[in-house]
């Protein structure tokens, strides 16, 4: 994860920000993107669970027992003691097989005359083997939820990459539209200025009985409208820092200085680039993995459609004595072995419980590469309208800068046609009024470019790549370490 200190300013200071410390900030902060990192730690936690069917298992259990069970005669009954102790230790195996170490131990105490030996102790020492041969055979179907755990953990880094490409995307447009905002508040504190300079001159012309009185009421119109313009911008300059200090999670209320202006140059554009990008984006990697856990599905339930034929193998010793250290030596010499080989056989009479799920999962399949099919062809689209919002938001820089520069020779020629008395107050006004249309429609051009300029490397997925900045998939491992 990206490492950035701090600011170290003042409280309540100007905190002047480059867009590529904007960036970084936002990557290290921003809550969205640090909560997306939850998710493959999560998926880390779900493979090492789902690797827990390979641990070991120990079983002890002991119990004892005591019956009396009533005779023929009347006068007598039968009393039984038992009591046993057993462990085993079982593993599983890639191959799907399960072998179990066992060892149990039984001690009976009887009164019945039917017994040969009244009390005895009964040991067995041995092993136990069940594999599968056709169905739930081999490590894919054995290793299906690590498998899936795995994938789901990719998926995840796929779609922290696309959470961070937006969040670095909306920095860059809302440090724009801050750079904007404030370009136009200067523009209507200029246009203020200009008014009242004209109310200021009108009052000195009308007083000298050169303009009518009527001209003062147009002037303090015009000056009054603009006051309200520039209370209205610098509202939306504040709110727009709001948002920024959000995004950034700047605490307090410092105000931000845009220290990166827009570019203006023309930005190249390779067609068959950006195509080949926009075909390997974060959203359609995550879709295909997507798809590898369907497919990966679909080939599970394909072998749950086939018969349950398990090879059963069991050996060991067996020993009975009527003391335990005699019992002992009897399994210790191996002279009573047993062993048994066999095959289990079963199959549901119309097994619709496995057909339904396997084709349940080839729908899935074939749905989720349809998706794919769809997004990608989505992205294409987005490819050319995002060129073409480029090229476009070029020339509209040209214009509006023509625009512009034609707005001021016009409010020029009109102030000397008011000196000479040929324009009024009013046409002034209006001409100037027309003139910061056209430095807001420069300012927007500009911003509108550049935001054009973000947009291709959002559909195209480069936008980590152009900003500098790598997830690593280590980063979420150790937020899985660390949580104790």
């Amino acid at each position: 994860m990206l490492c950035l200190p701090p600011a170290a300013v003042a409280a309540d200071a100007p905190l002047k920000l480059t867009l590529s410390e904007a960036i970084k900030m936002a990557a290290e902060r921003n809550l969205d993107v640090r909560a997306e990192f939850y998710n493959p730690a999560q998926f880390e936690a779900d493979i090492n669970r789902n690797r827990s069917i390979y641990d070991p298992l120990v079983l002890l259990d002991t119990a004892f027992s005591y019956s009396t069970d009533p005779t023929i005669s009347s006068s007598s009954s039968v009393n039984g003691k038992s009591f046993d102790i057993n462990a085993s230790l079982s593993q599983l195996f890639w191959t799907g097989a399960s072998a179990s170490a066992i060892f149990n131990n039984g001690y009976t105490n009887t009164s019945s005359p039917l017994a040969l030996e009244p009390h005895y102790w009964q040991s067995q020492l041995g092993v136990a083997l069940s594999q599968p041969l056709l169905k739930n055979f081999g490590r894919e179907a054995t290793e299906v939820n690590i498998t899936i755990s795995r994938l789901s953990k990719y998926a995840s880094i796929e779609h922290l990459h696309t959470r961070m490409i937006n969040t670095v995307a909306q920095v860059r447009t809302e440090y724009y539209n801050l750079y904007s905002l404030r370009e136009q508040l200067e523009v209507r504190k200029v246009s203020l200025e200009l008014a009242r300079k004209i109310l200021s001159e009108t009052k000195a012309r009308v007083d000298a009985g050169v303009l009518p009185s009527m001209e003062i009421l147009n002037a303090d119109f015009g000056a009054a409208s603009r006051e309200k313009d520039v209370i209205d911008a610098e509202k939306a300059v504040n709110d727009q820092l709001d948002v920024l200090r959000l995004l950034l999670q700047i605490g307090g209320s410092s105000d931000i200085v845009v220290a990166d202006l827009p570019r203006r140059e023309l930005y190249q554009i390779s067609e068959d680039d950006v195509t080949r990008r926009a075909l390997n984006r974060p959203d359609i990697k995550e879709l295909k993995r997507t798809l590898e856990i369907n497919e990966l599905q679909t080939r599970v339930f394909g072998n749950n459609t086939k018969p349950d034929l398990r090879l059963i193998a069991t050996a060991g010793v067996a020993a009975l004595d009527r003391t335990y250290p005699r019992d002992m030596e009897k399994i210790g010499t191996l002279d009573t072995p047993y062993w048994s080989i066999g095959l289990n056989f079963s199959y549901p009479i119309g097994n619709r419980a496995a057909e339904n799920d396997y084709r349940k999962s080839r729908l899935k399949t074939e749905q989720t590469a349809l998706q794919i099919k769809s997004l990608e062809e989505g992205a294409l689209k987005d490819v050319k309208a995002a060129i073409r919002g480029v090229t476009t938001g070029y020339k509209q820089i040209e214009v509006t800068d023509r625009g512009r520069a034609f707005a001021e020779e016009r409010l020029r020629a009109f102030i000397r046609k008011n000196e000479v008395g040929l324009a009024t107050t009013k046409d002034v006004l209006d001409v100037e009024n027309d003139l910061r249309t056209a430095k807001n429609n420069q300012i927007t051009a500009l911003v509108a470019y550049n935001n054009a300029i973000t947009l291709l490397w959002q559909v195209t997925g480069e936008t980590l790549e152009r900003e500098g900045i790598q997830i690593v998939e280590n980063d979420a491992d150790k937020l899985y370490t660390n949580t104790r």
